[in-house]
This record gives C-alpha cells, structure tokens and sequence, in this order.
C-alpha cells in the first residue's frame, strides 16, 4: 500500500478542478486522466494549440486569458511551474480558501492511484523510453495510462487514460519534481551534468536519481554508466541492469545499422530473446530501445510482440522529428537543448545519406550554456553548418555574461540570426539539394522549423 501524502487526500475529496495553463504539455495528459477518473475540469491559457484543443474535445470548460473570474466554483486550482505566483486565478484562489496544487504535485498524487507505475528517468531518452514503453503496452492491449514529454505518433498526443493498473511516466530531475512521485518500477537510462544550476555538483544530482530509485520496488539501470550505477548503490529494490556489455542482466549484441536505425539481438542472462528492429537514428536509441524491451519483458510481453511494436515506433514529437521533404531538401526537429544530446542527434545525422547536415541551435538557458560552452562548441562543430539563435533565458537572468555569440566564434562555418524570420529568409536563400536542416533546442526554436516548412512547401 502507497503511503499518502497531504496531496492525495485533496484528490480524494474534491471532484471539481480548474487548470491554469491547461494546454501545456505537462498539464494536458494529467487532464485527460482525471477525465477518466471523473473529474469535471475547466482551465485557462494564453495561446490555442493542439493539447488545447484535445482537454476542450474531453468537455472541459476552457478559458482563454487568465481572470479571477475564470476558477468558478472550483474545489483545486492546479498550475504549471511557468506560472506566476501573482496570476490572478492563482491569487482568486488563495482569497477565497482554494487549495491550490503544482503540476508535480497532482502528477504524484496520481501515481498513488495505480498499482504498477513505471517512472523513466535521466538525463537523456526519457521521452523516447517512456513513448515506447508504452507504445508497446498499447499494441498488447495493457492499456496503459501515460504522461510523456512529448507527442507520441500513435496517439497523436503526450498521454492518455488508460483504464488498466499500469501507467508509464516521464519522471523529470529537474528541481527534484520526480521525487514527488511513487514509482513502483524505476528505470534510470543515464546521468549526465544538467540542471547544475539547481544540483550545484554532481554528486547532489547523482543523490536525487538515488532517491528516486529507491522509491521503487524493481529498478532498470543502465549498467554501462558509471554513475546510474554509483545511484543505485545501497538501495532495497532489486535492481536489473541494462546495456551493450554482456555482464548486464540484458543486453544487446549483434548491432547493425538498417535503412532507418539500428537492428540488434537482445539477451537477458546470456540466452537470447529475440531480433530488435529500431526504425530512428542514432546509436544511442539501442540503449533506449532495450531499456524498453526490458521493461516489457518482464511484464510478460513476447520478444516478437516488443519487436512489432518498436519496429513501428517512428520517434516521438520533437525527437528527430520529421517534417517536411521537399526539392532534395529534407527538414527535421529535435528537442535536443545539452551537449550530449546534440552530439547523439547530429552524428546520427550524419550517419545518415545526406550532403550537408545545416544545425539550428536555440541555446537554453544562460547557465547551461555558459557551463557547458565548450562542450557545445565540440557537439555542434559536427554539423556542415550552424545558425545559432540568441540564448533563450527561460526563468534566469543573464548573469554569466554569455551569448550565443561565444560559441559561433569557436566555430568553422557559423552565423548567430535574431529571429526565426531572419533564419527562414536565410535558409531559403542558402538551401542546397541534398541537404538534412535540423533545429535543435529545448525552447521554442520549433517555430522557427514551421517557419522553414512553410517556404519549403511553396517552393
């Protein structure tokens, strides 16, 4: 039995809930969810967009703008982390007594009522573990509730309502959110230097995978990196490892490159289970690839089962997305935003039947991007060519004195553009036949690739 915390009581009492920022991607799959658990919602935000138009198509009573007003007879008024603690719903609701609730705090809430949680986690591949982990779920009809990072192609969408126990969750380190969940399967894919602005040293980061881990009763490490195994140590869940190395309990062998990813055989404990066909680029995506095979292993999915199920995943939103062809010119966008995502993203690029690889880079964050500098400047000298926008800030203010200036000079054949309009207009006049134009970026750097689609489809 889950012990409960102050959180799960509100849940339990109130039936009524309003969400401030109810489209964001972290908002709208714990909206469908209490949908499917009964919940009458309403919400409010800025700017229309596809999850928007999803929570509306569920029944919810959806606002556009944010008004004291708009929380009504609301029992819970939850809000995203991007939210200002001066909102005017946010203020409404402290004047007249309404709890009030952030996102990882209902998030966790609701992983307290399943019986088999599944939490991925690390510095890398959560999104594309957690999508297929439970797309494999979904095809075997498991029927899994899931809250994913980004759109998963199946779905249309970064979560559902599943009517099953199981529920398969993006379990995010940043500011230690995840540790306000209840895995009751952890699965830790690696540990890389990110978020030190919060973590200050490695070691603080390393703790808080630690914690998260140990909440679980069964947990997936990735035994080829050193330090998601440092984070396991000492814990009482029975732990399984991972990893290309034939000493983890699975791993991979045989790994060949295929027209669109990697094949490999998968063993556990030496015996061999079966052929794994990945459809996305990129070595890096074995490893994630057997982490999810694990997992839905021992849940009791056939090898041949998996395999169908990975063979059809086609990446998730934002991860080496593609969007658009046109002319011999071919348009991709990934959410890869640190050093050694950017590095995996663009050498699977380049693995790949292209002439040039033409990287948009949106920096995020002044202290990543001041940390990690030179560590950028070596992942992105990848590429043929780079447009860097400037640093988007996000929650900090620049008091490192970075710019994305600092990095372009370290770099061959690279420009910095103040808009995504400049980097359209540059891209239409620069685009060669033969060519893969990649953006790259944790903010909003996507707008500029629908910029670049739009031309590309006039053209």
């Amino acid at each position: 039995m889950k012990k409960l915390r102050e959180e799960d009581k509100i849940i339990e009492r109130v039936k009524r809930i309003h969400m401030i920022g109810i489209g964001g991607s972290g908002m709208c799959p714990l909206a469908e969810i209490l949908h499917g658990k009964g919940y009458i919602l309403s919400g409010s935000d800025n700017n229309e967009s596809d999850p928007l138009k999803r929570v509306r198509a569920l029944g919810a009573t959806v606002y556009m703008g944010h008004s004291a007003e708009n929380i009504g007879d609301s029992e819970l008024v939850v809000y995203s982390a991007a939210i200002s603690q001066d909102n005017p719903e946010l203020c409404e609701a402290r004047r007249r007594g309404i709890p009030t609730m952030e996102r990882s705090h209902l998030l966790g809430a609701l992983t307290r009522r399943f019986d088999n949680v599944i939490g991925v986690c690390g510095t890398h591949g959560k999104t594309s573990v957690t999508s297929m982990i439970t797309q494999i779920l979904y095809l075997n009809n498991l029927d899994p509730t899931a809250v994913i990072g980004g759109r998963l192609p199946l779905l249309g969408t970064n979560g559902r309502s599943g009517k099953s126990e199981h529920m398969v969750c993006e379990s995010c380190e940043f500011v230690d959110t995840f540790l306000q969940m209840s895995p009751d399967v952890s699965v830790l894919l690696n540990i890389d230097d990110d978020h030190l602005d919060y973590f200050k040293t490695m070691d603080n980061l390393v703790l808080s995978f630690h914690k998260f881990i140990s909440m679980s009763h069964t947990a997936y490490i990735n035994g080829d990196d050193a330090l998601a195994r440092r984070a396991a140590e000492g814990i009482d869940a029975k732990v399984i490892t991972f990893g290309l190395n034939k000493d983890n309990d699975f791993y991979a062998d045989n790994i060949a490159p295929a027209a669109l990813g990697y094949e490999f055989d998968a063993y556990k404990n030496g015996q061999k289970l079966g052929r794994v066909h990945m459809r996305i680029p990129g070595k890096h995506n074995v490893y994630n690839g057997l982490a999810a095979f694990a997992v839905a292993y021992d849940m009791g999915v056939s090898p041949a089962d998996i395999d169908s199920a990975l063979s059809k995943f086609t990446g998730a939103g934002r991860r080496f997305e593609f969007l658009c062809e046109a002319d011999g010119v071919t348009l991709v966008d990934d959410y890869a935003h640190h050093p050694t995502e950017i590095e995996a993203t663009l050498s699977a690029a380049k693995s790949l039947d292209f002439s040039r690889v033409v990287a948009i880079f949106q920096p995020f964050t002044f202290s990543r991007t001041a940390l990690l500098k030179d560590e950028f400047v070596r992942a992105l000298s990848i590429a043929d060519k780079v447009i860097l926008t400037p640093i988007m800030g996000s929650r900090e203010v620049n008091t490192y004195g970075i710019k994305s200036e600092d990095i372009a000079e370290k770099l061959e054949n690279a420009v910095v553009l103040e808009t995504f309009s400049d980097i359209a207009e540059h891209i239409a006049e620069n685009k060669k036949k033969g060519d893969l134009i990649i953006t790259m970026g944790g903010g909003d750097i996507y707008k500029a690739a629908y910029l670049i689609r739009e031309d590309m489809q006039k053209s």
